[in-house]
């Protein structure tokens, strides 16, 4: 960044950092202790589709790696478009094996930005519930290299629970880069497996 930069108020653009995603596991085990969430075994990446040859076949070659994959026990990975024409990739694993489910994100992110699709990446999410079956999502923004907690609140709609938000915020500061924008914040309204 240029001295003419910081005088004009521009910043540089966090570069995403994909290595992040693996501090999920860890993360979670402090999630269960501080609010009694544990995982689903559900994660998916969401991206923007985009016409054409090229993207249609890294597409397919990143559905057909994760579900060659020997181990993979149910379904095998899912392709689903949201109502605001958004493209979903669904990995569903154990709910114990949340390393498998970071693996599969991280091979889908990886593969997709290999092939030159970076930019049409948007989030990754891990899905998260506790005894009383509210929902959690734990969300990592691709172009921010930041993670958010994202709760919808049952049976509401389109409402999510704020507060449970704000203390899985405080309680995951250490384990996970934390989006400190809270209109960041996205809503993931119909996110598979939330």
């Amino acid at each position: 960044m240029g001295f003419l930069d910081i005088l004009l108020g521009r910043t540089k653009a966090v570069a995403p950092d994909l290595d992040q995603l693996f501090g999920l596991p860890s993360a979670a085990v402090t999630l269960e202790a501080a609010a009694g969430f544990t995982p689903t075994g559900t994660g998916a990446v969401c991206f923007a589709s985009v016409e054409g040859g090229a993207f249609a076949q890294a597409h397919q070659e990143v559905q057909e790696l994760l579900d060659a994959d020997a181990e993979r026990t149910g379904p095998p990975v899912e392709v689903s478009r949201d109502e605001y024409g958004y493209s979903w990739l669904v990995s569903r694993r154990e709910p114990d094996d949340l390393p498998a489910l970071v693996s599969d994100l991280h091979a889908v992110n990886s593969a997709l930005e290999g092939s030159g699709f970076g930019p049409q990446l948007l989030c990754s999410v891990a899905g998260f519930q506790d005894t009383g079956q509210r929902r959690l999502g734990l969300v990592y923004l691709y172009k921010r290299g930041t993670f958010y907690p994202f709760a919808p609140l049952a049976g509401q709609s389109q409402r999510r629970d704020n507060a449970l938000e704000l203390q899985v915020k405080a309680a995951l500061a250490d384990d996970l880069r934390i989006e400190q924008d809270l209109s960041r914040w996205f809503p993931i309204w119909g996110a598979p497996g939330l």
